[in-house]
């Protein structure tokens, strides 16, 4: 199977995720907007989310899936079951040891690290302490998911792992469709849905164990124990779960500082489901399939394989993400419009807002994603310490930039401050790659990528240009059907001529990334799946 089939599994199901979560945040938006009720439940939301990110899928997809590869390699199935049994109990015991903390200490944590702002206004508060401990143990199903879903990526077997996620999108979907149908009110909806987030949870973890198991490894308790492996996994794991995460510390910074403005909290939350898309659909995708696969490339000594791993990677992000980079500058306020302006988003005025802070957002996706991309040379490696050491530099670039813009920019600021702070990160990584020698340079990506620029700039200008003469069609007094078929015609056109003016400057070629990103030799450790 080809990178780019692999790309494809995977981006499948996270494109149905996000799809599903779009009609999730459209439901949302409606029900309860960019009001105190949305504020806290989007700022007790991150917290869990931040922390899965850190301690679950950054450090998992960093430290336990090359470990995990190689114990396959070297001892077989049954070796892979011992270490991730050790692992399993080590991971179990120690979050639930986190969240029982946590969850007794979630006052104080509101009020000085998730949401300061909101101490000053006593429901705000008390409402953001509530939903918190509600939705916390949220985590312990999703660290011990991600762990099973690196289990199933390096058995490549990508589907099981990129479609848990969409269950949450069902599942809260249920809940504010039940909410509409009774008539509740913002508050009910704001507890239903933290109830319902926990549901998920225990859903998804469900999917990947069952999943597991039919790929050939029953995963039993064993008591925790220190064992080497475990050692290794845990020296590995710290640093990559912050760099790992580096996106959700950004965002939880964001939003302690966000929390000292009304609605600032959800205009970001609402514009980071927007910009997710692009970035979990080719991003997401191309680290969970690039790491273990580069992984094998070293450990095979392959050095050759895992140079044109890495530049195919990045040629094939850029391809996609840059024309959604365009989009996202000329047409956010549309998008914006389409997706939310209704029900009490509508009433509050938040359109401007929030498609201010996607459009900046849009001006750091390709940072984000070639991060995603960098990444894995240096965690297929063993190399998680470096990373670490950028990720740190890009979060003080994030607290500087945001503190001194938030007081005037307001919610755009962090934005602007989240941006540049994904640059400077993804610089660092690139430049170290490559002065130890570990980026080969290849001519075929250097011309490209200039080429994809200038496509993307084209197809930029038209869509404004043509924005402006679709002006009627896309303003609020239109219907929305008319406003949602202007839109997807001038996405549709917009894509047309990104590719004509790629592929007919040579920027892309099909037949050449067919034929270049195909895997090197080395049969699958498990059957792909049906």
């Amino acid at each position: 199977m080809s990178l780019i089939k692999k790309f494809a599994t995977v981006a499948s199901g996270t494109l149905m995720s996000r799809a599903f979560g779009f009609i999730r945040e459209m439901l949302m938006a409606a029900a309860i907007g960019t009001g105190p009720i949305a504020d806290a439940f989007y700022a007790a939301f991150q917290f869990p989310n931040t922390f899965r990110r850190l301690f679950a899928e950054g450090a998992f997809n960093a430290a336990f899936v090359p470990l995990f590869a190689k114990e396959i390699e070297a001892n077989g199935t049954d070796g892979a079951k011992r270490f991730s049994e050790e692992v399993f109990g080590v991971l179990f015991t120690a979050l639930l040891a986190l969240t029982i903390v946590m969850e007794l200490a979630m006052p104080l944590l509101v009020r000085f690290v998730i949401a300061p702002g909101f101490a000053d206004d006593a429901q705000k508060y008390d409402l953001t302490v509530a939903l918190a401990t509600i939705m916390f143990p949220y985590l312990i199903c999703m660290s011990l998911a991600a762990m099973m879903s690196g289990m199933l990526n390096s058995l490549r077997r990508y589907f099981a792992a990129a479609i848990a996620p969409v269950f949450l999108n069902f599942i809260l979907i249920g809940v504010l469709a039940n909410a509409w149908h009774k008539g509740h009110d913002g508050l009910t909806v704001g507890y239903a849905l933290s109830w319902g987030v926990l549901a998920a949870g225990l859903v998804q973890l469900a999917i990947v164990w069952i999943a597991v198991r039919h790929a050939g490894i029953s995963i039993g308790f064993r008591r925790p124990r220190l064992t080497p492996n475990v050692k290794r996994l845990l020296i590995l794991a710290l640093p990559a779960a912050i760099t790992g995460g580096i996106t959700q510390i950004n965002q939880l910074i964001g939003t302690a500082i966000a929390s000292g403005q009304n609605s600032a909290v959800s205009s970001l939350a609402l514009a980071d489901r927007v910009y997710q898309l692009p970035l979990g659909v080719v991003g997401v995708a191309v680290a969970i399939v690039l790491l273990p696969e580069l992984a094998r490339a070293l450990k095979s000594g392959n050095l050759k394989e895992a140079a044109n791993l890495q530049n195919r990677s990045v040629e094939f992000t850029l391809f996609l993400t840059l024309p959604a980079t365009a989009a996202l500058l000329v047409m956010s306020e549309p998008i914006v419009r389409v997706l939310y302006e209704r029900g009490q988003f509508a009433a509050t005025n938040s359109t401007p807002t929030v498609a201010a802070i996607l459009a900046i957002f849009g001006l750091g996706l390709p940072a984000f994603v070639l991060i995603k991309a960098f990444t894995p040379g240096y965690f297929a490696r063993e190399d998680t310490r470096t990373p670490m050491i950028f990720a740190a530099i890009s979060v003080a670039v994030n607290i500087a930039v945001a503190l001194t813009l938030f007081p005037e920019m307001g919610a755009p600021g962090i934005a602007v401050a989240s941006a540049i702070a994904g640059w400077v990160n993804a610089a660092m990584l690139f430049g170290v790659l490559i002065r130890r020698g570990h980026w080969g340079t290849d001519l075929p990506l250097l011309t490209r990528i200039p080429r994809l620029v200038l496509a993307a700039a084209v197809m930029g200008l038209a869509l404004y240009f043509a924005i402006q003469w679709l002006a009627p069609y896309l303003a609020s007094s239109s219907p929305v059907y008319t406003q949602a078929a202007t839109l997807a015609i001038l996405v549709g056109a917009g894509t047309l001529i990104y590719f004509i003016v790629a592929f007919g400057t040579g920027g892309a070629d099909i037949g050449m990334l067919r034929r270049s990103i195909k895997r090197g030799r080395g049969k699958p450790p498990a059957p792909e799946p049906e």
